[in-house]
């Protein structure tokens, strides 16, 4: 990894469909609005060809780059399966998440640089390992779980911070509505019970990582 950002930040999630790429993406956003120099990179994506934008795709529009710059053409695997798996069906060499990790570049002068994983923790990156073993390699200041904020939040949240031990991480409740009864009651569990440090909106993870 070259240039590496003032602050590095890798986002997860709890398992697909939760809103990782979404709020990293509005996250970035957010910091740019906010005068920090900010970029993304999507070390790997597997995706359904024709199905709209690519994780790299939204994530850049949020930070001003390219997709390509975001993730490499190389990486972009057009096969709706993990990525190892996809590059298997598609006739590709199998890479590591090494590999990965030092394909991963930034410019000069990055204050905070986003890398989003795929799927949950534990979902295959590449033929040996997963998003907790790519967190081992790049060591991060901070790990940014996301997770759906209703019923099952507690469970999968602790579930997946689990495997982070040692490193700092922050939960992200997506779709989190403070009129909500149980959404409110899940923040306060995970905060005062799980002692988790918990954000429930992008511009608030913004902040954060502003200061």
């Amino acid at each position: 990894m070259t240039n590496r950002p003032r602050q590095l930040v890798v986002v997860t999630g709890t398992g697909t469909e939760v809103g990782k790429t979404w709020f990293a993406a509005a996250t970035v956003a957010a910091l740019r609005e906010a005068g920090v120099r900010v970029a993304a990179r999507k070390p790997v994506q597997s995706f359904e060809s024709g199905a709209g934008p690519t994780d790299a795709d939204v994530l850049a529009d949020a930070s001003g780059e390219l997709p390509d710059e975001v993730c490499p053409p190389s990486r972009s695997l057009g096969v709706p399966m993990a990525p190892p798996m996809a590059a298997e069906s598609l006739g590709l060499p199998p890479f590591t998440v090494a590999e990965l990790a030092a394909e991963i570049g930034w410019p000069p002068g990055i204050e905070v640089g986003v890398v989003e994983g795929v799927g949950g923790p534990r979902s295959p990156l590449a033929a040996d390992g997963d998003t907790v073993d790519l967190v081992a390699a790049l060591r991060p200041d901070a790990v940014v779980l996301v997770a759906d904020a209703g019923l099952g939040a507690i469970n999968a949240v602790r579930l997946s911070v689990a495997p982070f031990d040692g490193h700092e991480v922050v939960a992200a409740l997506n779709r989190y509505d403070e009129t909500d009864d149980l959404h409110r009651r899940n923040r306060k569990w995970l905060s005062d019970h799980a002692r988790v440090e918990v954000v429930v909106a992008p511009d608030a993870l913004a902040t954060r990582l502003r200061n």
